[in-house]
């Protein structure tokens, strides 16, 4: 029998015990935990490991639509699903189980989720569109670079970027609002207990339409093995990264968090 994880945004015992009732009929287990929404001390981080198991085929969250359009929520979310794709694969499988209001789109959800298959809770359909999700090849996604993102409420919370398949001549790291406090150059997968920077910038200044972002940068070679780590404090609606540039027009990667 195939286990699947749940998060239960809402605290309803009753409506869990539904579901987990209704995926046994199905022959799938269900385990999983209600969302603790505290973000100052990285609660998002607390079923990391669990989804990061080999043996869990997907990650099912249900909420209604005021849940999953709360800005905390869906930043606790969206980190949450980083590190569970740079650990798993970008084209990890995650359903979105809707309980009340309004349908979500896709549109609304924050960039990590914007994959994600969403369908009601109440759709008859579900059980056998979730059993078909499990025992199916999780589709193949390739990106130009790797995120992860690290942390507890001791540490804060870390972001690890670099390049996927190629080099970059250095890194930089901006937020819309926070503050970054801290940067760190090392091998990939790890915060580094010690980091030489090379050129090291702090508050540069970088526009993207309509918003500003404050970044960091260094410019140490970064590959596949080689990542550079940037301590936030506070929660950005959006944060911009990529090879580290000279020109005033650089190449970028945007991810709206919320």
């Amino acid at each position: 029998m195939k286990t699947i994880w749940l998060t239960s945004l809402g605290s309803s015992q009753d409506a869990v015990n539904k579901f987990m009732h209704q995926m046994k009929t199905y022959g799938l287990e269900a385990k999983g935990h209600f969302w603790k929404d505290d973000l100052k001390k990285l609660a998002w981080m607390a079923p990391r490991d669990d989804l990061i198991d080999s043996k869990i085929p997907l990650w099912a969250i249900l909420g209604s639509e005021e849940e999953l359009l709360n800005p905390d929520i869906r930043y606790g979310l969206s980190l949450l699903a980083i590190t569970v794709q740079a650990k798993r694969s970008p084209g990890f499988p995650i359903i979105i189980l809707q309980t009340q209001g309004d349908p979500v789109s896709a549109d609304q959800l924050a960039i990590p989720l914007k994959g994600a298959d969403i369908f009601s809770a109440s759709d008859p359909g579900i059980g056998a569109k979730l059993v078909a999700k499990a025992h199916k090849t999780p589709k193949q996604i390739f990106l130009e670079y790797t995120i992860d993102i690290y942390g507890n409420d001791q540490i804060g919370q870390w972001f690890e970027v670099r390049p996927d398949s190629s080099t970059w001549p250095g890194a930089m790291f901006g937020v819309d609002s926070g503050e970054i406090t801290f940067h760190a150059v090392g091998p990939c997968g790890k915060l580094p207990s010690k980091s030489v920077l090379n050129y090291p910038m702090e508050g540069l200044k970088l526009n993207l339409g309509d918003k500003e972002y404050t970044a960091w940068a260094a410019r140490n070679e970064l590959n596949t093995e080689t990542s550079y780590f940037v301590k936030v404090d506070g929660f950005p609606e959006s944060i911009l990264f990529g090879p580290y540039s000279t020109e005033e027009a650089a190449d970028v990667y945007v991810i709206k968090l919320k």
